[in-house]
């Protein structure tokens, strides 16, 4: 009945790409399709990305500097830079121009691959504005 927008973005908060999983699925299955090609040197995530094995370990084995804050439950804490950590509105902010068209937001389209249709449309327009 849902489904979760899982997105990357450059540095200016330019989309990068896109990839959906259904609303129940964990943030990890959209990180497994995203992170592993990105191109950035520094990927920038939220809490939910906290995962050693699967997220952080891979991208610093590939050369890429990790900024994502460990959960408060950890025993060890990891250390992130803050400072950069405050980038991180770029995909916020993206996720907020990205809503702003009905048929997004509301998930107008029926199907998957109508719907990712339509991301990529509403990217592009936020992209050129």
């Amino acid at each position: 009945m849902s489904t979760k927008i899982h997105a990357t973005v450059d540095a200016l908060g330019n989309p990068t790409g896109f990839h959906l999983t259904p609303g129940q699925t964990h943030d990890l299955d959209g990180a497994d399709v995203l992170l592993k090609d990105t191109a950035g040197a520094t990927v920038i995530a939220d809490k939910a990305y906290d995962a050693q094995e699967r997220v952080v370990e891979p991208l610093e084995k590939a050369g890429k500097a990790v900024v994502i804050p460990c959960l408060s439950t950890r025993a060890h804490q990891r250390i992130y830079d803050r400072h950069l950590y405050k980038a991180r509105h770029l995909i916020e902010n993206f996720f907020a121009r990205l809503k702003q068209y009905r048929a997004i937001a509301t998930r107008y389209d029926k199907t998957a691959r109508n719907f990712l249709g339509a991301i990529h449309l509403a990217a592009a327009v936020v992209w050129l504005n």
